[in-house]
């Protein structure tokens, strides 16, 4: 795992956000300064290979240094790259450079819990020893998740206002292609690079 932005101190409880961040919104801020009430110090985390996909238009660097503009400032976010790109990877790396104590929960939304908690691992009980190594802090995002009743103590809701339910970095891009307003959606440091990378050829 290699650091871009770090936060200061060690923490007890680290969040964990892992994303494309294709480009990053102010939803994705506002998912993070959720986690903030549950955890110390929330890392967002880009994987340098994607594991269903790979990077199409703005590459890996310059998503960093969006990010790193995004979360100038903010004295308990971190950024760095992971070499995985799967939640279990990139949580296994966070545990290697946090060390055995830090108490590790990933931040998704309600869309990406489902995933997660749906996914055929191959054999029965994946999930629950994998939620063993960490925690999901899920945030509603149109509508509450419910998790099933084996996992609820590994998976707990996070609140973050409704008026985020429809942003997110596919309604950026689209706007930014239609020539529509997007600058709203997204993090107001960022948007001078956004323009520039994401602009129509």
């Amino acid at each position: 795992m290699e650091f871009f932005l770090r936060a200061r101190g060690a923490p007890r409880r680290l969040g964990i956000l892992p994303g494309t961040f294709h480009p990053p919104t102010r939803a994705h801020l506002a998912l993070a300064r959720a986690g903030l009430e549950l955890v110390d110090e929330v890392v967002f985390v880009l994987p340098r290979e994607l594991p269903h996909k790979r990077y199409e238009g703005v590459g890996f660097a310059d998503r960093i240094r969006i990010l790193k503009a995004a979360l100038a400032g903010q004295p308990r976010f971190s950024l760095a790259a992971a070499e995985g790109g799967l939640f279990l990877e990139i949580a296994r790396e966070c545990r290697q450079a946090y060390g055995p104590e830090t108490e590790l929960a990933i931040l998704c939304g309600r869309d990406a819990a489902e995933r997660i908690v749906n996914w055929d691992y191959g054999r029965p009980g994946a999930i629950g020893e994998m939620l063993e190594e960490f925690e999901l802090l899920v945030a509603a995002r149109g509508g509450d998740y419910q998790a099933p009743s084996p996992l609820r103590t590994r998976i707990h809701p996070l609140s973050i206002p409704a008026e985020y339910d429809g942003v997110s970095a596919t309604e950026v891009r689209r706007r930014i292609a239609a020539g529509e307003e997007w600058e709203s959606l997204a993090p107001e440091a960022a948007a001078p690079l956004i323009r520039e990378l994401y602009r129509p050829t």
